[in-house]
């Protein structure tokens, strides 16, 4: 139990900037996804769904991505439109969690998608185990219904997330944590 206590109170996010291949093996991303898969699920309804873009398919989620920044900033740049293009493509594995509420009588949307921000974070943490570094990053791309639309989420569905995952080319350090006294309170 000590390992896992010291894992996740060491666990950091690593840029996808600072990230290199390889990325993890086909066996590695199944034993991602599935522990992505293992959090609370109220109901047995998995309220959540990955899309993975590995190799080309990070290029082509970048073009999705490229053309509707352009699209909607006509006086952007090609260097702008570029850095767009390129949000997949600096880790060698992004895995994107779709938040997939479904009608349920005893489970409110609140609680789906609070499961599909636990996938996420488990996500991360598996990555991380593997020795893979890892972030949870969101930006204008997970809110902008042309590109989740162009990535192939549906009118209801939601992104909580796009887990970048590769290997750590330089060290992490660490940044300022809340102290326990600023955010906890008993009642």
């Amino acid at each position: 139990m000590p390992d896992t206590i010291d894992f996740l109170k060491t666990r950091r996010s690593v840029k996808p900037r600072e990230m290199t291949g390889p990325g993890p093996s086909p066996a590695e991303i199944e034993t991602i996804l599935t522990i992505g898969a293992r959090v609370p699920d109220h109901g047995k309804i998995a309220p959540w769904r990955f899309i993975v873009f590995e190799g080309d398919a990070r290029t082509r989620g970048g073009v999705v991505i490229a053309e509707v920044f352009a699209r909607k900033h006509p006086d952007a740049t090609p260097q702008q439109i570029a850095a767009e293009q390129g949000r997949l493509s600096e880790a060698p594995l992004v895995i994107a969690v779709v938040s997939s509420p479904k009608p349920h009588p005893k489970v409110p949307e609140w609680e789906q998608e609070l499961s599909a921000g636990a996938s996420c974070m488990n996500i991360v943490a598996a990555a991380t185990a593997l020795g893979y570094g890892a972030n949870w990053l969101s930006g204008w791309i997970a809110y902008d219904r042309d590109v989740l639309s162009g990535l192939g989420l549906k009118e209801h569905e939601k992104l909580a997330g796009f887990i970048h995952i590769g290997r750590r080319t330089k060290d992490v350090e660490d940044r300022p944590r809340p102290t326990l006294a600023e955010v906890v309170t008993r009642f």
